[in-house]
């Protein structure tokens, strides 16, 4: 097993020369001042900055896709606790390389040093190995940082679990991927400041779009970009990362696409009507479209829970929920594994048989309220908590509609002035069909009723 020091943060101090490092590697920030986003997780009041403030820091479990900066996040934290800190990867060592973490702790405990160990990628510890170091973490003998990209409630076991605080970290946004690239073009130290470089806006947002919220992948790709220019201009002349020189670097064409522009409503509206006209395959190539040039999949979720009730209704009632959970999986997964779950909402919605019954009703029911006002409530449906209430008619003449075959009764539950209107009527395709059956019966029944025959031979009242 390798065993690294809290140094493994600083530049160069391992025997790979820094110049020959990844840019990534040579940009991981030592501290929090350089530590861009998780506001949630470090910043003022969390948990993590006030042990950082007393010097006591805790078992954790740091959650988070990619490049999110949980490794830099457990150097800092070691780094600021001047802490004996111990890295290794859940891939490489096993039950025999924790006991001689245990021992080395226990040494550096007689020199009164904690022992921070980092566990990358600790979800793929097997239920044997977690349980080698459950017991030095309760002792306090060592304390954990885990790092994963799988929920921890699936794969941590228990009794390790509830001695740890989970603390969950996000993508990095496209304004902090972009203060991480601009910082790495400044950096004449450790970064590409000394290069002379410039960076034109289409080729940044490129670069972000690329990264999906993973500030190493960023940092690689905008690593290969430089080396694609490097040496072609004279040291007084900076040498330009254009959008040409990102693709011919990476092979990835940049996608005309503008979130807040022409081209966003385009590809939203392709991918409606491509639903509505019941094309799957039209369907999933404007969503990939869509996520591979750098729109919010969450915007696209909901235009999807949207199109569910608009486009479909109650032809297909399980679309809405299928819609629904879409939401639920992106938002627990994350990218890219929750975009699957879109993808198979979009399918869903394509395919299912399509109505816009309840669209067309609710637009008429708020035509009727512009058009009548706030008509009063008809007295027999209204409650009557009070006595004085009950005594002015509030729901007198009410009939309890269990109490009547089918649970159906003819009564009155619009405004006098408008209790004829009808809003919806459903259409014969998929689960509508049986809707409508049955809506039909009941209004031949309420005209019946209203005409003082009964189909169940008795008087409905």
């Amino acid at each position: 097993m390798k065993q690294m020091s809290m140094d493994i943060f600083d530049q160069g101090s391992e025997t790979t020369p820094a110049s020959r490092k990844p840019l990534a590697e040579r940009m991981r920030p030592l501290a929090l001042e350089g530590f861009f986003g998780q506001e949630d997780a470090v910043g003022p009041g969390t948990l993590l900055q006030k042990a950082l403030e007393t010097g006591e820091l805790f078992s954790i479990i740091l959650w988070g896709p990619p490049g999110c900066g949980k490794t830099t996040l457990a150097g800092i934290l070691a780094g600021a606790l001047r802490s004996h800190f111990v890295q290794f990867s859940a891939v490489l060592s096993g039950v025999k390389e924790i006991r001689a973490v245990i021992a080395e702790a226990r040494t550096q405990q007689q020199y009164g040093k904690q022992t921070i160990l980092f566990v990358d990628e600790i979800h793929r510890f097997n239920k044997a190995q977690q349980d080698a170091f459950l017991h030095h973490v309760e002792s306090g003998l060592i304390t954990l940082i885990g790092a994963t990209t799988e929920n921890p409630s699936f794969e941590i076991i228990p009794p390790l679990l509830s001695r740890c605080m989970v603390i969950s970290l996000k993508p990095l946004s496209d304004d902090e991927i972009g203060r991480v690239l601009r910082r790495a073009l400044q950096d004449s130290e450790n970064g590409l400041g000394a290069e002379n470089l410039e960076i034109d806006p289409d080729a940044e947002s490129h670069l972000i779009r690329l990264s999906r919220g993973d500030a190493r992948t960023a940092l690689n790709n905008l690593d290969m970009a430089a080396a694609m220019i490097a040496g072609k201009a004279d040291e007084s002349t900076p040498k330009r990362i254009t959008v040409e020189t990102v693709e011919r670097a990476l092979r990835k064409k940049a996608m005309l696409y503008d979130k807040s522009g022409e081209e966003h409503f385009n590809l939203i509206s392709a991918l409606h009507k491509s639903l509505r006209g019941g094309d799957p395959d039209a369907a999933l190539y404007w969503l990939a479209r869509m996520i591979k040039a750098g729109e919010d999949p969450l915007y696209i979720a909901r235009r999807m829970v949207r199109f569910a009730s608009e486009d479909i209704g109650m032809a297909d009632p399980l679309a809405l929920g299928v819609a629904l959970n879409a939401v639920n999986a992106f938002q627990f997964n994350g990218k890219p594994e929750g975009e699957l779950a879109l993808a198979q909402a979009a399918v869903h919605l394509a395919t299912a048989p399509k109505s816009n019954s309840i669209y067309v009703a609710y637009g008429k029911a708020g035509q009727a309220v512009e058009k009548h006002g706030y008509l009063p409530v008809p007295m027999h449906i209204r409650n009557a908590p009070t006595k004085m209430m009950e005594e002015m008619g509030y729901g007198k003449g009410y009939r309890y509609a269990h109490d009547y075959k089918d649970a159906y009764v003819d009564q009155t539950y619009l405004p006098d002035r408008i209790s004829g209107d009808v809003y919806y009527e459903p259409n014969d395709r998929g689960y509508e069909k049986t809707v409508k059956s049955r809506l039909d019966r009941l209004r031949r029944r309420k005209g019946d009723q209203s005409a003082g025959k009964s189909p169940d031979g008795a008087d409905p009242d």
